[in-house]
């Protein structure tokens, strides 16, 4: 009998585990408690139980698990004393890398997580413009954990409102939401923080094909009416900074992120996730003017208290870093992440046409940041529904709580992905003549912003 590690985990996790997105609630009941290991593609329980997996560390994990470049990097760091007493070599290393690689990365900050940075950019906007304000889009799941966020969505318990209040809400894709935020705070606002892209895109065509060595995307190669364009100049205009938020961006778009794909320059932005293959690695990036309200050298001049932490220049995550850089080059990995999820993105459109169910079941964003749509036999969207699906996923050995392909998802793996799907979108389909509840063997998930559990 397996032991109950979901109680055991409650038991000493508030939540059961360490970011609400791997919590109970966010699964089906059939789903792992718990995992042991992962390799490549693929993630085994204690009891030796595999998975196809496209969680993938929560989108952290581009290569594949245990990636053995990397993680023979990191050894090497770990041998050399994981954290020094001054900045280490492989820190300069991995600050040089990342400034060389990046256009408007001029300095940069490490971290061990998002929030650290995204919390510092806000931060770097105020204290060089002298502002309160800081914008970002209400259909952005999540910028940080800190109270300047979290405050403005539905789990307000424990933040301080004066905190969130700081942040103001606009319309991705509604440029003139934004303008009226400057109109009714002039001179306030010290920057516009967002994300490049999420399966909604910056412009109606973008996102498509990638243009090869050249910047910007195929439907949107002038840049003109580039949304992010626009929320630039519209910043720049009003004296604030304009951040990129490419924590899920980076490392999938483009190797110089998403701002490169679409053509625009940030002062700011903040990168993590993908950057290391898993390790805890984050950065704040940013033009030199701006980074330097953090610097120690200038006598005289007020400081800023920016990101200072512990553990930021950590050797192995350094160490992963510049290793997981040259993967990407010499394995053709930004071009392996677009072939694969076009083919995934075409072949899973295409089994649920297949199952007769392509009003109630479709795939939506781009082929390295896509989404499925569930609905219900009304066409309303449905947690319910895709609760079924992961159920039925997983019953086949996937695990699709979402998708993130890595280099480690080829051919094999594709098959049996369409395999799976076909297999699920059958019972998907009897369960919209049905009913759902006559299938879905526990409750369906949840939004991770709601006020009660």
């Amino acid at each position: 009998m397996k032991p109950d590690y979901s109680a055991q985990l409650h038991r000493v996790i508030p939540g059961g585990a360490h970011t609400y997105s791997r919590g109970d609630d966010q699964y089906p009941s059939n789903a792992p408690r718990i995992l042991e290991r992962g390799k490549g593609a693929y993630v085994w329980t204690p009891e030796e139980e595999r998975y196809l997996d496209y969680g993938m560390g929560l989108r952290a994990v581009t290569l594949g698990y245990a990636n053995d470049e990397v993680n023979e990097a990191a050894c090497k760091q770990i041998e050399n004393g994981v954290s020094l007493t001054r900045a280490s070599l492989i820190e300069l290393e991995a600050a040089e890398l990342i400034t060389s690689l990046i256009p408007s990365a001029e300095m940069v900050k490490f971290a061990k997580h998002g929030s650290n940075v995204t919390s510092a950019a806000v931060k770097v906007a105020r204290a060089y413009t002298g502002r309160r304000f800081g914008c970002i889009p209400r259909q952005h799941p999540f910028f940080s954990f800190d109270d300047w966020f979290i405050g403005t969505t539905a789990i307000k318990r424990g933040t301080i409102p004066e905190q969130a209040s700081t942040s103001l809400l606009f319309d991705y894709g509604d440029i003139a939401s934004l303008e009226r935020l400057f109109d009714e705070h002039p001179g306030e606002i010290a920057g516009v923080m967002l994300e490049p892209a999420t399966t909604i895109r910056p412009c109606a065509e973008c996102g498509q094909t990638p243009r090869g060595d050249g910047p910007g995307c195929a439907g949107c190669a002038s840049h003109a009416r580039n949304f992010l364009v626009l929320v630039r100049d519209l910043a720049h205009r009003h004296g604030a900074l304009f951040i990129l938020d490419e924590m899920i961006t980076g490392f999938r778009w483009d190797l110089r992120g998403a701002q490169h794909y679409y053509g625009v320059d940030p002062d700011l932005s903040t990168f993590g996730k993908g950057m290391a293959n898993g390790f805890a690695v984050a950065a704040l990036v940013g033009h030199r003017e701006f980074m330097r309200v953090g610097a120690i050298d200038d006598p005289g001049a007020e400081r800023t208290f920016l990101v200072s932490t512990t553990h930021g220049g950590e050797m192995p995550g350094m160490g992963a870093f510049v290793a997981a850089v040259d993967v990407y080059k010499t394995e053709g990995v930004i071009d392996h992440l677009w072939k694969y999820g076009r083919s995934l993105f075409d072949g899973l459109t295409q089994v649920a046409a297949d199952a007769g169910v392509s009003d109630q079941f479709a795939m939506d964003g781009n082929p390295v940041a896509m989404n499925f749509v569930t609905r219900d036999a009304s066409g309303q969207p449905s947690l319910a529904f895709r609760t079924l699906f992961m159920q039925e996923m997983i019953r086949r050995g996937v695990l699709m709580p979402w998708i993130a392909v890595s280099l480690a998802h080829g051919d094999h793996e594709l098959d049996a992905t369409l395999e799976a799907a076909a297999g699920a979108l059958e019972v998907y389909a009897k369960a919209l003549e049905d009913g759902v509840e006559h299938f879905l063997e526990g409750p369906a998930v949840k939004p991770v912003f709601r006020r009660y559990n």
